[in-house]
């Protein structure tokens, strides 16, 4: 085979689709978030915990996922995790933004950077009811 026979190159890898049926988007990228921590809610056979929503971080949810044994306020630094802050944008994991759900404390969600395979976990219609739309510019929100 030569260099430039199509047999040599790997199996397209498909492109991963938000809840609403357009391309992923990114969540977020400061602090770089996803389980791959390429900026966007992807997952795979690896991503055990479907780390799927794009949630924007609030004071009562970021409360709440310490509560249940998610810290995800406190910098680690070994894992080169600076710690969240309301405002910040994170993909949480399936289950534990359904637990923040059932307690009334579920952070707003993305959906367009909401990997649509949360869909076998979390129907549609909850994601939609915490729906927000998150300029990618927020300096233009400080008054």
């Amino acid at each position: 085979m030569s260099p430039d026979d199509p047999a040599d190159d790997p199996a397209p890898v498909p492109e991963e689709r938000n809840v609403v049926g357009g391309p992923l988007e990114p969540c977020g990228t400061e602090p770089m978030t996803g389980f791959y921590r390429d900026g966007c809610c992807s997952t795979g056979a690896e991503d055990r915990g479907s780390h799927t929503v794009c949630a924007v971080m609030t004071v009562e949810f970021l409360a709440h996922q310490r509560a249940i044994g998610n810290d995800l306020s406190t910098p680690v630094p070994h894992y080169a995790f600076p710690g969240l802050v309301p405002g910040d944008r994170w993909c949480v994991t399936a289950r534990n933004w359904g637990v923040a759900h059932a307690d009334g404390v579920a952070a707003p969600v993305v959906l367009a950077s909401t990997n649509a395979a949360v869909l076998a976990l979390l129907p549609l219609e909850v994601l939609r009811t915490h729906a927000v739309d998150v300029p990618g510019d927020l300096s233009g929100l400080d008054g």
